[in-house]
Parts: structure tokens; C-alpha cells; sequence
């Protein structure tokens, strides 16, 4: 039952109003996935424990990389040209900002991901009787994830 609080007009945000920032420059995408986390866990007993079960404790962090996907623009290299300045453990990482946008264009939530760089760019399928987008993807493996709410 609704009470006219100001509770009811809270509603979940919606996420196809979103900018992934670079930088020096903003990058439309059309997808954006992997922004996860999770603590590995360690069990442990130690040999003189009257219970016969393990506890459970947190450990390291964990991170996924982070995929993108956006559309192909003539001309549009950038992020190859980033791909194929990898060497020998010789990489330009980079902070990349992920930004949950409400109707006004303000962020609401703000994901940074710390020392990113690509691992995988995948370009797209070709088909002849086909009518969609041509559409690539882009992996970022990253050393950290941040949250904010704006």
C-alpha cells in the first residue's frame, strides 16, 4: 500500500543512459559488461578446533575484465593503435571512467577502473544478406575497480 511518502517515487535507475570516459576523450559504446567483483575465499581449520568444519575467511580480490562494445566508425583506430602498442610487458595503462547517467546527463553511479589496459579487441562478423551495425568489441583486463555515487 502506498502511503505518498517520498519512498514511492524512488525507481531503479535505468542503465541505457551511460559514458565511458578515456584519457582525453569520451567513447560512445553501445554495451557495457563485467563490472564485478568478488573476494576468493579461504578455508581454514586450524588442528586443535573442537569443531569439525572449516571457517571461512576473505582473500584476495578479484576483478573480471571489462567488456565493450561499440560501433565501427571509418576511420576509428583508436583503440587498435592502443592494442598494438603492447610489448614485452610494455603497455600504456590507462584510468577508464564508466558513468550511470540520469535524465539530465548527471552521473549517478561512477565505476573507475584503475590501470586498464586491452586485452582482446574483436571485430565484427560480416555476413552479405545482413542489415545490422558492424560492431566490435573490446576487453579490458584493469588492476581495480572503484565505485561512487554521485
Amino acid at each position: 500500500m502506498s502511503d505518498g511518502s517520498k519512498q514511492d517515487n524512488n525507481w531503479p535507475l535505468p542503465k541505457f543512459y551511460f559514458e565511458v570516459t578515456f584519457p582525453g576523450f569520451k567513447a560512445s559504446f553501445q554495451e557495457v559488461s563485467g563490472l564485478d567483483t568478488e573476494a576468493q575465499i579461504i578455508e581454514y581449520r586450524h588442528g586443535n578446533s573442537k569443531v569439525f568444519s572449516t571457517i571461512k575467511m576473505p582473500g584476495l580480490v578479484k576483478t573480471s575484465n571489462v567488456t565493450l562494445k561499440k560501433g565501427i566508425f571509418a576511420g576509428d583506430n583508436i583503440f587498435w593503435k592502443w592494442y598494438d602498442s603492447i610489448k614485452m610487458n610494455i603497455i600504456e595503462r590507462k584510468t577508464v571512467t564508466i558513468k550511470l547517467l540520469d535524465e539530465g546527463g548527471n552521473p549517478t553511479m561512477v565505476w573507475t577502473l584503475n590501470n586498464a589496459w586491452p586485452t582482446k579487441i574483436t571485430g565484427t562478423d560480416m555476413k552479405s544478406d545482413g542489415n545490422e551495425v558492424a560492431v566490435e568489441t573490446l576487453e579490458l583486463a584493469h588492476e581495480g575497480l572503484t565505485i561512487a555515487n554521485s
